[in-house]
């Protein structure tokens, strides 16, 4: 592809996106290195400077945070979610205890901070949505933002049916008595599958899903969950319609209310029966444990999944800081943040996890005590323990056996805790009916996991709604607008999840629509980041922002050991994929227990699609991009003047004036601060002609041997309020 610019004829292009080279920089070897490049439109570009010099503005119009507290309040409630409370407990409790800690702390270190510090960075630097930070990096890279805002909307539509479970629980909670605490009587009978199972298992199965036998049968929609579904989708509209103007507001009460809630469930669970054997339980280290290498590797997929990281939202949140806003502090902040709260959740559910065990030893021995004193061997179900375990340490196998005792070990019920779902609405439920004032507690757990859920809910759409309205398209359309067709498609394919299959369904999406192609996406960010923009000029970046260069440990954490680690985790999660038959727990109701079955041929086809849809994106817009097959490009069809060889972090486009100075600049000309070179004639009015242009290029070229440091500047065009905007046609597209 070729282009004439007043006559002057270029080249043929080196790909798809660059043009005429123009004589505007001499290099000093007779080469020049400004291209004419087709870049995404002024208002999703960085081409701007705001009044500090240096530092992109991408938006003039961008929202932005009303205050710090807003935003770090809005980053923990997205990073702190229900993750912290049912997943990281049970990781502890299956991975050597305290134990697990070692590996948690090490992949937070090396993994996780160093990950969050570039979407943050990249966010804050560019002032761009997660498709503009990688437009602008490449317009090759396009597709990163594709494909995490697809694998973010096939996330947003599952998580918000968690919400929906709890609204659910959340109503019931104020009955009394709970309505999970007993089971429902026919005729004054327990019913079987109730008695086959327990009470609070009969309420989730049966009462709240109406659980059916195998995914293949859907049983149907399931009306109280299709309108807990509808409320959910209402809340989360009205919360995100805005953007932060209206989500900011709440995250006061869905990012501080659940420390409220954990800290008075702490002093009520500290003070239980049994409190100290549940702790006990969790925090004993084994560490032998960590000789296995699945240890850390659930330490590492922990940590990448608890941060929110590669949906596009730490950039959008990033995107409405201010340029020179202390990003790594707030990194820092939020990651001890985040591990805190993991532990002192933690601490919470064990503590009263350790007392429903307690009891339930309790109920164990008094079954046992009753078969003694039915064959005699004890006079009362009223005596000492003491005495019940000198007998039952008299008795052989065969009279254990027969007689049927059960056995009473407290290490065997604190083994079975459970995570995710039958953590929160099985086990956790059944200990808060033993609590006194039930009632009470479950509308306060219920309220967490409501705030919890809406506040990673809020996280997760603003990423994705960032990204939609990063299109040129979609600025032109209200926010409320497009967030509600967001939300009513949303509704419309969460349907899914409101029939018989629904848990199943949920758990299908949970295993590959968020797993391989977040991996995938986050892999792709170091590397784009660090590889393709520079870890040069990323350092120069948070120095600029920060007023502190980034040293070795941020060096090779992005370098090397973030990208490894990054690696093995895609590579296990495929493995594990392929060498293991991927199954979900179905309901037997007839037994009153769950089963283990395969997904069908079908189903797995579908999960195959998934992960293809959010992993496609960016090979396919780096062939269309690469071979020019697109005639029309949405994101990239404005033709700018920008050196070739510069990036995001030091490009000037053609619209910028370079007579600002700023005290705050901590960058030199070398990395991309405000040169003074300039010419009369860029007090003129009218547009700037190819002369005008190689004057002001031999100027530069003369500046350039008195010295010989001094790094190029955008020549011939002033700022767009003095100066009418350079244009050119682009030809044979």
């Amino acid at each position: 592809m070729a282009t004439k610019v007043d006559g002057v004829p270029g080249p043929r292009s080196n790909n798809g996106h660059e043009m005429a080279p123009l004589n505007t920089r001499a290099r000093g070897d007779g080469t020049h290195g400004v291209t004419i490049m087709l870049s995404p439109p002024d208002r999703s570009s960085i081409g701007s400077r705001d009044g500090a010099g240096a530092l992109p503005d991408g938006d003039p119009d961008r929202a932005a945070w009303s205050g710090k507290m807003q935003f770090f309040l809005s980053i923990i409630g997205y990073s702190v979610g229900l993750g912290n409370i049912w997943r990281f407990p049970y990781l502890c409790q299956q991975n050597g205890g305290g134990a697990f800690l070692i590996p948690f702390m090490v992949m937070l270190i090396l993994e996780g901070i160093p990950l969050f510090l570039i979407e943050l960075g990249m966010g804050q630097r560019m002032r761009l949505g997660a498709l503009g930070v990688w437009n602008t990096i490449h317009p090759w890279l396009g597709g990163i933002g594709i494909s995490s805002c697809i694998v973010t909307l096939f996330v947003a539509i599952y998580y918000n049916v968690i919400i929906t479970w709890c609204f659910y629980y959340f109503f019931n909670s104020f009955r009394y008595p709970l309505p999970w605490g007993t089971c429902p009587q026919i005729n004054g009978t327990d019913i079987e599958e109730c008695e086959r199972s327990s009470e609070t298992a009969y309420f989730w199965y049966r009462t709240t899903l109406d659980a059916a036998p195998s995914i293949d049968e859907t049983g149907g929609f399931k009306w109280w969950i299709v309108l807990c579904l509808m409320l959910s989708w209402t809340v989360v509209f009205f919360i995100v319609m805005k953007g932060i103007q209206s989500s900011g507001k709440v995250v006061y009460f869905t990012s501080l209310f659940p420390y409220i809630v954990l800290t008075i469930f702490f002093i009520r669970g500290i003070t239980l029966k049994g409190a100290g054997a549940g702790l006990m339980h969790m925090y004993t280290p084994k560490v032998e444990k960590l000789l296995e290498p699945t240890v850390w590797l659930d330490a590492a997929t922990q940590v990448f999944y608890s941060f929110g990281l590669a949906f596009g939202s730490l950039i959008a949140f990033g995107s409405y800081n201010t340029p020179k806003n202390n990003c790594v502090r707030d990194v820092l902040l939020v990651s001890v943040c985040n591990a805190i709260t993991a532990i002192y959740a933690s601490v919470v559910i064990f503590a009263i996890l350790g007392y429903k065990a307690t009891l339930g030893v309790d109920r164990c021995i008094q079954v046992n005590k009753h078969v003694l004193v039915k064959h005699g061997l004890l006079e009362s179900v009223h005596v000492d323990n003491s005495e019940y375990e000198h007998v039952m340490a008299g008795l052989n196998s065969t009279m254990l056996k027969d007689w049927e005792f059960e056995k009473c070990s407290l290490e065997d019920q604190l083994s079975s805790a459970a995570e995710g779902t039958g953590l929160a609405f099985i086990v956790f439920t059944e200990a808060i009916v033993e609590l006194p004032g039930s009632p009470f507690w479950a509308v306060l757990f219920f309220t967490m996991l409501l705030s919890l859920g809406l506040g990673s809910q809020i996280g997760i759409l603003e990423g994705m709604l960032c990204t939609i309205f990063d299109i040129d398209i979609f600025k032109r359309i209200r926010k409320p607008y497009v967030t509600g067709v967001v939300c009513a498609f949303c509704f419309s394919v969460g349907l899914i999840f409101t029939t018989g299959a629904g848990e199943y369904w949920l758990k299908m999406f949970d295993s590959f629509a968020g797993t391989i192609g977040l991996v995938v996406v986050a892999l792709m960010e170091m590397i784009a980041v660090i590889y393709i923009y520079g870890h040069e000029k990323f350092t120069e970046d948070i120095y600029q922002m920060t007023g502190t260069r980034p040293g070795l440990y941020w060096q090779m954490t992005w370098r090397y050991i973030g990208p490894a680690i990054m690696g093995c985790i895609l590579l296990s999660s495929i493995l594990s994929m392929i060498l293991r038959n991927p199954t979900y727990g179905a309901w037997n109701g007839e037994l009153g227990v769950i089963e283990n079955k395969s997904y069908p041929n079908w189903v797995m086809g579908i999960a195959l699609a998934m992960i293809i849809a959010g992993v496609l994106p960016m090979p396919v817009v780096f062939l269309l991009r690469r071979f020019q097959i697109l005639k029309v490009d949405l994101d990239i069809h404005q033709g700018s003047i920008r050196r070739n060889e510069t990036t995001a972090s030091t490009k000037e486009m053609i619209d910028e004036d370079d007579d600002d100075d700023d005290d705050d600049d901590f960058s030199g000309p070398a990395l991309g601060g405000p040169v003074n070179v300039r010419s009369d004639s860029d007090d003129e009015d009218e547009p700037p002609t190819m002369g005008k242009m190689l004057a002001k290029q031999q100027a530069a070229k003369q500046q350039f041997k008195n010295q010989q440091h001094l790094t190029p500047t955008v020549l011939g065009a002033t700022n767009a309020t003095r100066k009418k905007p350079f244009r050119m046609e682009v030809v044979d597209f």
